[in-house]
């Protein structure tokens, strides 16, 4: 039995693994790989194994990095299904259809540049090399229809009439859609054939809505396997949700291979205890400068995490009530999607919310903004407000024009709750804003480059890095020693190669057989 590791290897992003054996292909992930733009699009366009050769696919939870390239799976030959916990899929079908809108977006917006940057050299004066004014107007007029919406008829024309390279988006909507008609959706704890000799149980991963750490017991050549996959592992003690898993079924104990995940494989967070003080101090003092907070958050988990312990504050009276924006149509959606499944939800969450009629994620201060003309007139609100707005690592969103309002105002305060990968946004403001901190706030401050200009970055940075749904290093350890599993051997994937190999070896000194595979490597069970 081989298991050959393609994506989120010495990286956290784009998981993918598949597991061969005789006569089943099963994949675990379809994740899309984010970060430098054409580096990443190019490795998300071709998937490294023909579509027609999957017996099925499982989904350990809906996070884009592990669900992302799902419709380009389903486009191409794939006869499968794709296996998932009931709130995975529920969730997918806002979270797959949004990214199909994005690259939708991103390649119109693209061909767009492409053709504008064509006629501007066309338009060009010879001895200047530059566009006038009046040239520029009647080009934008041409290309844009009401100063904001692309004309692409327009685009299109100008880009098949002169032989443009065309950007194509790596799925559309159409796609994402075709994608939804194979999933399947289950209970956590009931098996599910998934291969003529291979079969699967869902248990609760406590990382997101419907995230799973999934078992999959396998026989080939009448050896019997079992391999286990965490997905991405959850913190202990943190609201909403159940934590990880520790008690298995005695069958699924004994474990040939566990597939970790590493991405504070390194790190300590916080306590989880500290969090909530956190957030009122950091609320409190944008306040008293008379600022805003801007929050960027992913749409499923972080930003329902925030609206529970805002809601929690509110109702402590321990922070003044300001209006809180969720900036976010997707994030609206996926908050609709956990009221649906209570089911999920801990003691805590029961005692202090549902139980009292409330919900731990509407409340008076909080509104949801759909449109986009009410999204472009909160960006220019000068009353202190929080807004909560995607993308979490700053990649794209509504997130970008609320920092493009706010980032050069030293009154308001950027507060990063998540992972910033590297080469995004979100690292680079993390990094230059905690350094500028860390200087006193001397000197010129940083400039920090989105929608091709450089803004000065004087908004304090915040880091809380608690709020994260990733177990650390510690709480990973205390999964694999307080569970009852039986582990013969980890492989150490989803984490930056530092983390990855940290964690490999720090569980190495602990007394497992880890080991951090090279993208593409093949581990084979015997």
């Amino acid at each position: 039995m081989n298991i050959t590791f393609y994506g989120g290897v010495r990286e956290v992003t784009g998981s993918m693994h598949l597991i061969s054996s005789g006569n089943d292909h099963v994949l675990l992930d379809c994740g899309m790989i984010q970060g430098r733009r054409k580096e990443s699009e190019a490795r998300n366009k071709i998937l490294p194994f023909h579509p027609g050769l999957i017996t099925n696919a499982i989904l350990s939870h809906a996070h884009i990095d592990h669900s992302g390239r799902l419709p380009i799976l389903t486009r191409n030959e794939f006869n499968g299904r794709i296996a998932c916990t009931r709130a995975t899929a529920d969730a997918c079908r806002y979270l797959l259809m949004d990214s199909a809108h994005i690259q939708e977006s991103d390649a119109r917006y693209l061909n767009y540049k492409t053709v504008r940057h064509f006629l501007y050299q066309i338009k060009a004066s010879q001895k200047t090399q530059d566009v006038s004014r009046k040239e520029k107007a009647k080009i934008q007029a041409l290309l844009k229809k009401d100063h904001h919406e692309l004309n692409t008829d327009a685009i299109d024309d100008i880009m098949h009439r002169y032989h443009l390279d065309r950007i194509i988006p790596l799925y559309t909507r159409d796609d994402a859609e075709k994608s939804l008609g194979f999933f399947d959706g289950y209970p956590y704890g009931y098996p599910i054939s998934v291969g003529r000799d291979m079969s699967a149980l869902f248990y609760d991963a406590g990382h997101i809505l419907g995230s799973s750490i999934t078992v999959i017991r396998a026989v080939e050549k009448q050896k019997k396997f079992t391999i286990v996959y965490t997905g991405d592992i959850g913190r202990f003690d943190m609201p909403i949700l159940q934590n990880p898993t520790l008690n298995f079924a005695e069958e699924d104990r004994n474990v040939d291979l566990l597939i970790m995940e590493s991405t504070y494989g390194n790190r300590v967070h916080e306590p989880t205890a500290d969090l909530k003080p956190s957030l009122k101090n950091v609320l409190n003092e944008t306040w008293a400068r008379g600022g805003s907070l801007i929050i960027p958050a992913f749409a499923y988990g972080r930003t329902q995490d925030l609206l529970y312990r805002l809601h929690e504050l509110f109702n402590e009276n321990a922070i003044p009530r300001l209006p809180v924006y969720v900036d976010s149509p997707l994030a609206t959606q996926i908050t609709r999607v956990f009221g649906e499944h209570p089911e999920v939800f801990d003691a805590q969450t029961h005692t202090t919310f549902l139980e009292k009629g409330q919900n731990p994620f509407s409340f008076d201060q909080v509104t949801f903004v759909s449109s986009v003309e009410d999204s472009m007139a909160l960006m220019r609100e000068e009353r202190p407000h929080i807004v909560i707005a995607g993308s979490g690592m700053c990649e794209g969103g509504r997130v970008l024009h609320h920092l493009r309002y706010k980032i050069h105002n030293p009154k308001n305060t950027i507060l990063i709750v998540g992972f910033m990968a590297k080469n995004t946004l979100g690292r680079r403001i993390l990094e230059k804003g905690l350094a500028y901190e860390a200087d006193g706030r001397s000197g010129p401050p940083p400039l920090v480059r989105f929608f091709n200009k450089d803004y000065p970055l004087k908004a304090h940075v915040v880091r809380l890095g608690g709020f994260s749904a990733h177990a650390d290093r510690d709480e990973m350890t205390r999964f694999l020693k307080e569970s009852n599993l039986n582990i013969k051997k980890i492989a150490v994937v989803h984490g930056e190669e530092e983390q990855s190999l940290a964690f490999e070896t720090h569980l190495n000194q602990a007394g497992f057989s880890a080991k951090a595979p090279m993208p593409g490597e093949i581990m084979t069970l015997e």
